[in-house]
C-alpha cells in the first residue's frame, strides 16, 4: 500500500467513527511517517466536494484540517449532484461523481460504468474543442440524473 492509500485510509477510518475530523498536518505526517505536502496532496485529490466531502483549512502555528461526509438525504441526492454540476463538467468530476454514487448505492457499479463510457472523452471525440465537450457532457450528464429520479 502507498503512503497516499495509507492516509486515505487512515482518514477515511476516522469519519467512520466520528462525522467531522479535526486533524493537525504536522501531527499527522509525523505519526504515518510521511511529509505534510503529501498530507495536502491526498486531502486536495482525494477528499474533494465531488467525492462528498467539505475540508476546511487553517493554516498557521494551529493550523488544522477539518474534513466532513456531505450527508444528503437520499431524496435530495440526484437534484444536489445536478445543482453542483454546473453548465460545463471534465471527466474525471464524471468518476468522481459516479464513484461516489456506487459507493453510496444510488446506482450499481454497472449503471455507473455506463454513464461513464457514454461521458468519456473518447465517446464525445465528434465534438471539438474542450470547452464545448465539457458543455455536452454536463447537459447529458444533468439529464441522465434526472431520468435516474
Amino acid at each position: 500500500m502507498n503512503i497516499s492509500d495509507l492516509i486515505e485510509n487512515f482518514i477515511c477510518e476516522k469519519l467512520d467513527e466520528e462525522k467531522i475530523v479535526e486533524l493537525k498536518r504536522n501531527e499527522l505526517a509525523s505519526f504515518l511517517g510521511c511529509v505534510p505536502s503529501q498530507i495536502n496532496y491526498v486531502i486536495s485529490t482525494r477528499f474533494t466536494t465531488e467525492r462528498g466531502y467539505i475540508v476546511e483549512s487553517r493554516r498557521g502555528g494551529g493550523g488544522y484540517i477539518k474534513i466532513s461526509r456531505v450527508e444528503v438525504p437520499k431524496s435530495n441526492f440526484h437534484m444536489h449532484i445536478i445543482n453542483s454540476i454546473g453548465p460545463s463538467i471534465d471527466y474525471p468530476s464524471v468518476v468522481a461523481i459516479l464513484s461516489n454514487m456506487a459507493n453510496d448505492n444510488v446506482i450499481s457499479l454497472e449503471a455507473a460504468n455506463i454513464i461513464a463510457s457514454a461521458l468519456s472523452d473518447k465517446a464525445l471525440s465528434i465534438v471539438s474543442g474542450v470547452t464545448s465537450k465539457n458543455a455536452l457532457r454536463a447537459n447529458i450528464f444533468k439529464n441522465i440524473l434526472i431520468n435516474l429520479m
